[in-house]
């Protein structure tokens, strides 16, 4: 009984340690994870993903290493720019494992040892730029940042694939007085937009002004040209009904002493002068109405016609006068 009981113990103890035997020796490594196996305490091989054996007791695996590419968010950094003012910088590195034995025993803590470096290296790099150009050279300091960053940690077995400048702050004076520039900034644009939308619509209404007085002179012309046509017509027409009339000495002088009244139309005719024809006219007219006066002595008799040269009798007989400082003148006639 006794001995049964010692021998269910020792298989017990036997299987205990071939299970524990197969746990040391088979190992599973994740994708994109790598593991270094040291034997009696030196480096021997990096497993790879997938089953992978070991021999208990003699190798040992140190904590498997993450092959993707890893963020790692630094906290603010003070750096003092060129011009002697302290901003704040927040940093992010993008990087990635490329070499589990470098990264294992090149460096104790390469996370550490990129942010250290990452530190010296932009004072270094903001340190030769202004706060201007600090502030709009993002991009170059990106660029330096990881050209640096980069050799640095070759040896290492790390590959450095971004560095991007998170946030950087000035102090509170430089952000008012920048916020003051900026708006006075502003308000000079929107002064010259609206200076020069003021001159455009200056221009414009300038522009069809012209063009209104251009049409409306075009159009004072053509009327003037068809008034003009219209009274050539009518001239025309006129002279051709008196050409086709025939008219005798007698009708033209009577249209003469009719067209005589029109001369003094208009307040501002003080003085208008009695043509030199009116007399022939006159005696046109009377030697016409003379064979029609009725003869006291019992027939028709023709009235004498007035005598020649009598230019202040015919004036008198049309009752021709002008008013000259508020006296009544009569017209003279200028000698034919």
């Amino acid at each position: 009984m006794n001995n049964t009981i010692v021998l269910l113990i020792i298989l017990a103890v036997l299987v205990i340690f071939v299970l524990v035997v197969l746990v040391k020796s088979i190992r599973i490594i994740p994708q994109a994870r790598a593991g270094v196996v040291e034997r009696l305490g030196k480096y021997l091989r990096t497993l790879n993903p997938g089953l992978n054996i070991l021999i208990p007791f003699v190798d040992r695996l140190l904590p498997l290493l993450d092959l993707r590419e890893q963020v790692v968010s630094f906290p603010p950094q003070q750096v003092i720019t060129e011009d002697s003012l302290v901003v704040s910088i927040d940093t992010v590195v993008y990087f990635q494992v490329t070499d589990a034995r470098a990264a294992t025993y090149e460096i104790a803590n390469y996370i550490h040892a990129v942010e250290q470096l990452t530190t010296t290296t932009l004072r270094n790099v903001v340190g030769g730029l202004n706060l201007e150009e600090a502030l709009t050279s993002r991009d170059r300091i990106n660029g330096q940042l990881r050209g640096v960053l980069d050799e640095a940690t070759g040896r290492w077995g790390i590959r450095v694939s971004r560095v991007e400048l998170k946030a950087i702050e000035p102090p509170l004076s430089i952000q008012d007085s920048m916020e003051k520039q900026m708006r006075a900034e502003r308000e000079r644009r929107a002064t010259i937009l609206t200076a020069e939308g003021t001159k455009q619509s200056q221009i414009l209404t300038a522009e069809g002004r012209r063009q209104a007085a251009i049409l409306a002179a075009e159009g004072d012309a053509k009327a003037a040209i068809l008034r003009a046509d219209g009274e050539s017509q009518a001239i025309q027409k006129v002279f051709d009904a008196i050409h086709k009339g025939n008219p005798d000495q007698k009708l033209l002088a009577y249209q003469y002493l009719q067209t005589l009244p029109k001369l003094a139309e208009g307040s501002s005719n003080k003085v208008w002068i009695i043509p030199s024809e009116l007399g022939e006219a006159l005696r046109g007219v009377g030697s016409a109405l003379g064979d029609f006066l009725p003869d006291t002595r019992g027939g028709a008799e023709r009235t004498p016609a007035a005598p020649a040269g009598g230019a202040e009798a015919d004036a008198r007989a049309t009752g021709a006068v002008s008013p000259v400082d508020g006296h009544q003148r009569q017209g003279e006639a200028p000698a034919s």
